[in-house]
């Protein structure tokens, strides 16, 4: 049947049991169609919960192993020892940054240790010693600290020890006590202040330092008399290291003028901090100025005193130089006969120009020359003097008791032998060629002492070091020349690098501390510790402009004479070495001060520099408080 739009669909009726039926099977469906709902809902929180947590197990996984790669590699880096591992290029740079480190502190602590010194002086002179006990005490403890890294400092330079890790070992321990001497002078340092009181006004302090300035003043036309004195009795090399020294003194005295005014000028307007910063300064350059003046005054005293034991000491020598050749086996037959025998024993012809002498197989070589087998001898223009490296070396090159080969040293002078010279173990031949070699030294000597000016410091020097080798110990004059000698060094050394210490380095500071060290050892010390200068090796080209002649140490058994003799070699070298550095160094504030005699403040370590005035003042502390009196510490 067609069923039209136009025609009305026939009502259908249902009864009741159809009308249930329909609501049951409505109810029915709807009650699945929930349950079906809740299971997708349930499926799908599920999925979304995975979804979430199994990233995030993936990334932790992946984390883990990524470290655990990481740790193990390392590892395996720091450990491997296979040829060209990366142990030996890890290690290098850190042996570098740790020498680097330990030559910083050494210089740092030895300023520290030198400017509380100095303070303490003024603070002492003021107070009176039993007010500044605490930090005298402390001050000794840091100088303690110090002498010993100063020590390890020679024994690593000279390859004790010798292994990288002991090495390595060796410079932690410098940059240690280095940081102890400085931590010790920290520690006391504001109660250094409260005792002096500067901040609370300058007064005393002030009038002291106004005093010693006036002193100073009056006392540099007398030193400056006495320098030109000086330069008229005595040849240029023996006050060369002194030249310029009165410029020098008079140049701090015209800074501590102007610092002292504005300390003064503080004063009067209430400043107080300010006063006792401009009157640190002027302290520093007062004590500086004073180290200039005391130098040429000590020169002179030791050049007077150096004159009046020449003669005593060529006496004293030839004395050890027969006992030596009455060592020899044909001693019988004279100097003439030892001579001859000196000549078939080496193999060598002993002529007037010396070539006999660097044949021999040990003896001492290049020592001959024209005037009678000295020392290679050379005119100064100064008045024929003998230069101290002019004399070759006398170690040598095998020693036949078996303790191996001389040591080549680089710390410059002649050669020095420390055992008792001319001993058992000596070659015959090599005796008879230290023998030749001390007769022209001391010819040499004798010549000079007849043509015009000599430095009787340095002939001094010659004749130790010449007789040294064939001494035994008879002559009692040779140790007193030794002394005189090395105590000379010593001061100019220590002078000139307290007074240009800011541009000092620190090889020359350790050459200075063994020397004294040397100087001062007891019969104990002397005989429990030996100078090894070794290892420390350059090239004689670059050594030939600033400091003498290589030689050799032997190291047997020391002697008082021989000590004293490497004393004075190591502070002759300290000392050329601490004059490169100040050339090197130059002047970094020439042309930016606007004060005069900022320029020398900031070489000499017054003024820790950092700023067009200089900087602060160094003051008595370690290196966190020794700038605190106007800027931050270095």
């Amino acid at each position: 049947m067609t069923i039209n739009a136009e025609d009305p669909v026939p009502a259908v009726r249902v009864g009741a049991q159809g009308v249930q039926g329909v609501q049951g099977e409505s109810r029915t469906s709807q009650t699945s169609q929930t349950s079906q709902v809740s299971q997708v809902s349930q499926e799908e929180d599920e999925t979304s919960t995975a979804d979430l947590v199994l990233p995030l197990v993936a990334a932790s996984a992946a984390v883990a192993l990524a470290g655990y790669a990481y740790v193990r590699r390392t590892r395996r880096m720091r450990t491997r020892t296979t040829p060209g591992g990366a142990t030996v290029v890890a290690s290098a740079p850190l042996a570098t940054e740790l020498d680097e480190q330990a030559r910083a502190l050494l210089i740092e602590a030895d300023d520290c240790v030198r400017t509380s010194r100095e303070e303490l002086g003024f603070a002492e002179a003021l107070l009176g010693t039993a007010a500044v006990a605490p930090f005298a005490r402390a001050l000794r403890d840091a100088e303690s600290e110090l002498s010993s890294a100063f020590r390890m400092r020679q024994q690593y330079d000279d390859g004790v020890p010798a292994d990288g890790a002991s090495r390595r070992h060796a410079l932690a321990g410098i940059v240690g006590r280095c940081q102890e001497a400085g931590r010790r002078l920290d520690a006391e340092a504001a109660g250094f202040d409260q005792l002096r009181g500067l901040e609370r006004g300058v007064g005393e302090a002030l009038e002291a330092a106004e005093t010693r300035f006036r002193e100073l003043a009056g006392r540099a036309g007398a030193v400056e008399a006495t320098l030109a004195d000086l330069v008229n009795r005595y040849a240029h090399a023996a006050t060369a290291p002194v030249t310029g020294d009165v410029e020098q003194a008079k140049d701090r005295l015209v800074f501590a003028t102007s610092r002292l005014n504005e300390a003064r000028q503080a004063t009067d307007s209430h400043e107080a901090e300010r006063a006792a910063r401009h009157l640190r300064a002027a302290e520093s350059a007062v004590a500086q100025a004073t180290v200039f003046l005391d130098t040429i005054d000590h020169l002179a005293r030791e050049l007077t005193e150096a004159e009046t034991l020449v003669p005593a000491t060529l006496t004293g020598a030839e004395a050890e130089i027969a006992g030596a050749r009455g060592r020899l086996p044909d001693a019988g037959g004279g100097v003439g006969a030892t001579e001859g025998g000196a000549r078939s024993g080496t193999g060598a012809d002993a002529s007037a120009d010396g070539g006999g002498d660097r044949a021999t197989g040990g003896g001492a070589e290049g020592i001959g020359t024209g005037t009678g087998g000295d020392a290679g001898t050379s005119a100064d223009s100064g008045g024929g003097r003998t230069t101290s490296g002019d004399v070759g070396d006398t170690g040598t090159g095998t020693d036949p008791a078996g303790r191996g080969a001389g040591t080549p040293s680089a710390i410059g002078g002649l050669a020095v032998d420390q055992a008792g010279g001319g001993g058992p173990d000596v070659p015959v031949g090599e005796l008879r060629a230290r023998i030749r070699h001390a007769d022209g030294v001391l010819a040499a000597v004798r010549e000079e002492l007849t043509g015009g000016p000599y430095d009787p410091l340095d002939a001094l020097r010659r004749i130790v070091r010449a007789v040294v080798p064939v001494a035994s110990g008879r002559a009692g004059v040779l140790p007193t020349a030794a002394l005189l000698a090395a105590r000379a060094s010593v001061a100019l050394a220590d002078g000139f690098v307290v007074t240009h210490r800011g541009a000092m380095g620190s090889e020359a500071r350790t050459l200075l501390a063994e020397a004294e060290r040397l100087l001062a050892a007891g019969p104990e010390e002397r005989a429990a510790a030996g100078l090894r200068a070794g290892s420390r090796d350059r090239t004689a080209a670059a050594d030939q402009n600033r400091a003498p002649e290589v030689g050799r140490l032997r190291p047997p058994e020391r002697t008082v004479t021989g000590d004293r003799a490497t004393a004075d070699t190591l502070a002759r070298h300290a000392l050329a070495l601490a004059e490169q550095d100040v050339r090197v160094h130059g002047n970094p504030v020439a042309g930016t001060a606007r004060e005069m005699g900022v320029s020398g403040a900031v070489l000499g370590g017054i003024l820790l520099g950092g700023a067009p005035d200089g900087g602060p003042p160094a003051s008595f502390g370690g290196p966190h408080s020794r700038a605190r009196r106007g800027g931050t510490a270095t």
